[in-house]
Order: structure tokens, then C-alpha cells, then sequence
């Protein structure tokens, strides 16, 4: 497998929401494919409509940057090296926790990202979408 398909993204998704659903939190859970295209977005009830496209932009960067979002919170803050990097792209770069790139033999295949709550939460949802995604992915 080397490809997000719209199967695996519902197990990635079911796995993640799984997890939100015990944290008591409605969130969004999105997964892309290796080009940042959306394959599969998920609102759960009542999760805040900003975090529509919060949680596919979260999704979006961890692909066109190779990581995960939550790398670029000290590095963007004013007077850091990348100050301004959310500026870029028409917006879409969001630098906080919360997306998490899909890796196979360390190549990214997409990724997910998680929007909600506190960053913390967004992060813990979105770590139990990759658990998911690496049990398939080496099955």
C-alpha cells in the first residue's frame, strides 16, 4: 500500500474520532493524499464550523512541509526564524499542533489533521488516526 484510499481514510478517521469520542469532544478529522488533496473529511456533531477548514489545512501542511504541524510552533512565534510562515500560501499554513503526515518507509503518503479543541487534544486525535493508519499499513 502506498496510497491514501478513501477506505483507509474512513479507518484512519473512525480510529481518531474513536479517540475524540473519549476525550467527550466533537472535532474534524480530515485526511489527504500525498498532494495535499482532500480524500476524506469528517464532522462530528456539533465540532465548530471554523474547524472545517482548520482541520484540512492542518492536513494540507503537514504534506507540503513533510511534518507535523506542531514543528512550527517556536519557529513562526515573532522574532523566530520562520515569523510570517503562515502568511505564505494564501493562508493555508497553520502552525500549530494538530497535523500529522501519513509515512510509509519515511515517505509521505498524506496526512491527517485534527481540529477542535486545545492543541493538545487536536494532537492526541490526530496520534490515534496515524496508530491506525501505521496498523494498516504494515498488515
Amino acid at each position: 500500500m502506498n496510497k491514501i484510499t478513501l477506505e483507509l481514510a474512513k479507518k484512519i478517521i473512525a480510529g481518531a474520532e474513536e479517540e475524540a469520542t473519549k476525550l467527550g469532544i466533537s472535532m474534524v478529522i480530515s485526511v489527504v493524499d500525498d498532494g495535499g488533496n482532500l480524500v476524506a473529511i469528517h464532522r462530528m456533531d456539533d465540532a465548530w464550523l471554523a474547524s472545517i477548514e482548520i482541520a484540512q489545512n492542518k492536513a494540507w501542511t503537514s504534506v507540503a512541509l513533510k511534518m507535523p504541524t506542531g514543528n512550527l510552533a517556536d519557529a513562526t512565534v515573532p522574532a523566530a526564524e520562520l515569523f510570517g510562515l503562515n502568511t505564505t500560501n494564501n493562508g493555508r499554513l497553520v502552525v500549530f499542533g494538530g497535523g500529522i503526515p501519513l509515512l510509509i518507509d519515511g515517505k509521505v503518503v498524506g496526512a491527517i489533521g485534527v481540529s477542535g479543541s486545545a492543541v493538545p487534544h487536536d494532537v492526541q486525535v490526530a496520534e490515534a488516526g496515524v496508530k491506525v493508519f501505521n496498523e494498516q499499513s504494515t498488515s
